[in-house]
């Protein structure tokens, strides 16, 4: 009996004041691979993530998570499915006020009723899993942009998701940071055996760690297939020709705007 897919779109769109976003989205993500979603700003990559775990719902069309149909779900019902997830924010979203430790350890407090022990433990595990064993004193302030990163990748597993989501791992990195990224979310897909998806801009990191790729492009999946297959599709040649910011680590318009729409 064939596995459920970890996430499935069927038809799906979504509008924002009038305007499309999501034109008839049809995707499957496959458990245990690493997907890829690939686009310019404001393609609506960072509104598929919004989707997944429900803090957008679709205007028609139906997604199913783990098995599960979840368009129609009631919030109070999402709770315990977001478990399943975790989010890598684009910013990586620490709390300035707390320590990395205490970071990292959120999810746990919030979710499981552990001891500290448990917690310690924990917590320890996943900062050696990012490379940063040690660093559980440090506050935000004092970290690189790359740790900061890390720090957040840290937190995203400590509850041992099926899911991860990546929005834009890369933005704001040098290339030597980015390439850690890249090899630290592909180190971690195989330690883990779960479903990684990412969302981004960034080429180079795209076909290091992806098994397949979309490329998004007016609110439709222009392509969809293989890693190496997606490469060399016209369709990619051509966006990327008529200046879509699909560069190694260019800044969208998006993330300087602040805009939600990528």
């Amino acid at each position: 009996m064939r596995e459920a897919a970890a996430v499935e779109f069927r038809g799906v769109r979504k509008a924002f004041h009038g305007k499309a976003v999501l034109s008839g989205i049809d995707l499957e993500i496959r458990s245990g691979e690493t997907f890829t979603i690939l686009g310019g700003s404001g393609s609506g990559k960072s509104v598929c993530l919004k989707h997944m775990i429900g803090l957008l719902r679709c205007d028609a069309g139906e997604i199913s998570v783990l098995g599960r149909e979840v368009t129609r779900l009631p919030e109070r019902n999402w709770a315990t499915l977001r478990r399943e997830f975790g989010m890598v924010f684009q910013g990586a979203a620490l709390f300035d006020s707390l320590s990395v430790y205490e970071n990292v350890a959120y999810p746990i407090r919030e979710h499981m009723s552990w001891n500290e022990e448990r917690v310690c433990e924990r917590v320890g595990h996943c900062l050696a899993g990012v490379g940063l064993a040690g660093s559980e004193r440090l506050l935000p302030a004092e970290l690189s942009g790359g740790m900061k990163k890390r720090v957040g990748v840290a937190r995203a597993i400590a509850l041992e998701p099926r899911i991860v989501l990546y929005d834009e791992p890369t933005t704001g990195l040098d290339p030597a940071n980015a390439r850690r990224v890249g090899e630290l979310i592909r180190a971690l897909q195989s330690q883990l055996s779960a479903t990684s998806v990412v969302v981004t801009h960034d080429l180079e990191l795209c076909f290091a760690i992806s098994d397949r790729v979309a490329l998004l492009q007016g609110g439709r999946l222009a392509v969809v297939g293989p890693a190496g297959m997606v490469r060399e599709h016209a369709e990619l040649r051509a966006f990327v020709e008529a200046g879509e910011p699909l560069l190694p680590n260019a800044r969208p318009a998006a993330a300087r705007s602040g805009g939600t729409h990528g």
